[in-house]
């Protein structure tokens, strides 16, 4: 018999952007599975916990220390099942989860679309290191900051009309601010030149508050993103006037499709996203670390909304036994991730998955019952459950926070 419910240990990475030593959440959860060899350095970033099998920074098994992908190529049938590989073709899992604490801004940055990741992948896999593309949600586990997308386009006009901000617009003005001014803009802005930032910034901080009209957030944000990466990084012009600005809280979610511009600024997220780990960087880091203004423009979807359209609202889950589970489904086929509270004393179950699943408990300690066995539950703990499982949680000792990340 292949055993179904695998417990998994994993570990950071310590990009810059991370927090540091034990403020870090990512780092918390991953230092809390038993008998783990990840051990906490307080004067290490720690960024991204990684869950799953991409190769960059796999998972493995806990009881054995077996790589996870290993184990599913040899048991796909009954931990895989057939939703996967008939939908993309192959027996991993096609999504890749993480959890993130972030101190300060991410590079700005897009995920290329699936014929773009190809081609590139096709021109440099060192740097684009698989075909596929990577459409994300970010769920908040706490206060988070991020900017999605670009905004309306009126909005964006209006505050193109202060005076240092002018010198960005084409030189022929149209008769509509529409996408290809709006093209022009931000190509003019990742172009500019490490004296012309620093100069509008130094005027726009100039500037009464009431000339941002309900953007007040951009006077606010100049010194912050200044403190952290210069005065004269293009992203905190491209950020700040052409992009949405979300502050949210626990529970809300984002969605972020391929070719979307973003970049998160502080918080502590559950993210998940297609299997990929492609990306394309133009502002908030090094100037050596930016892809060229005109690959990440020609990549880039100019397509303005409201902060309100960048949100992913929470679903009842029709799996859920109980009730005490909410799914968030981003408009794609890869997967879904499903967050369960169960109070103390509270029983919670969840039906059979038609294909892979994982789990991290964010907080709390109980029992997972499935196949017949029961497994400890506590805050950190991660789960590889294969396909065809029913589960029950229960918060025996502790109310329980679980996110499960799914493909049916």
């Amino acid at each position: 018999m292949v055993e179904k419910v695998l417990q998994l240990k994993c570990s950071c990475n310590e990009y810059p952007w991370g927090k540091k030593g034990s403020d870090s959440l990512a780092a918390q959860l991953c230092s809390k599975t038993p008998g783990t060899d990840f051990n906490i350095d307080e004067n290490t970033p720690y960024s991204e916990m990684w869950m799953g099998t991409y190769p960059e920074l796999p998972s493995y098994v806990l009881e054995t220390g077996e790589d996870l992908q290993d184990v599913l190529d040899n048991n796909a049938a009954e931990l895989i099942g057939q939703t996967v590989p008939k939908r993309f073709n192959h027996n991993k899992i096609p999504y890749l989860p993480k959890v993130l604490s972030i101190a300060k801004a991410l590079p700005l940055q897009l995920h290329p679309n699936k014929d773009m990741a190809a081609k590139l992948h096709s021109r440099d896999p060192s740097q684009f290191t698989d075909p596929n593309h990577k459409p994300e949600i970010a769920l908040a586990l706490s206060d988070f900051e991020a900017f999605c997308g670009f905004k309306p386009l009126k909005e964006i006009a209006a505050l193109l009309d202060l005076e240092p901000l002018q010198q960005f617009l084409p030189t022929v003005k149209k008769p509509n601010f529409d996408d290809q001014v709006l093209k022009h803009v931000v190509k003019a802005m990742l172009s500019a030149s490490d004296e012309t930032i620093k100069s509008v910034n130094d005027a726009l901080l100039k500037l009464p508050r009431e000339s941002f009209g309900s953007n007040t957030h951009i006077p606010d944000l100049i010194p912050r993103l200044s403190s952290q990466y210069d005065k004269t990084d293009n992203g905190t012009v491209v950020a700040l006037i052409t992009m949405n600005y979300l502050q949210l809280k626990k529970g809300d979610s984002i969605y972020i499709p391929a070719d979307g511009i973003h970049a998160y600024l502080s918080g502590d997220i559950i993210e998940c996203m297609a299997r990929s780990n492609n990306v394309l960087n133009t502002g908030f880091c090094p100037r050596a670390e930016r892809n060229s203004v005109e690959q990440f423009c020609s990549v880039l979807t100019f397509m303005p909304h409201s902060p309100k359209e960048c949100m992913l609202q929470p679903q009842k889950f029709e799996r859920s036994r109980d009730g005490k589970t909410k799914v968030y489904a981003p408009p794609l086929a890869e997967f879904s991730t499903l967050m369960t509270e169960v109070e103390k004393g509270g029983i919670e179950g969840i039906g059979a998955i038609e294909g892979p699943s994982m789990f991290i408990v964010r907080e709390g300690k109980g029992l997972l019952r499935a196949t017949g066995k029961e497994y400890q539950l506590s805050d950190g703990y991660i789960f590889f459950v294969g396909q065809g499982v029913d589960m029950e949680f229960e918060a025996s000792e502790e109310a329980l926070e679980i996110y499960t990340f799914i493909v049916e």
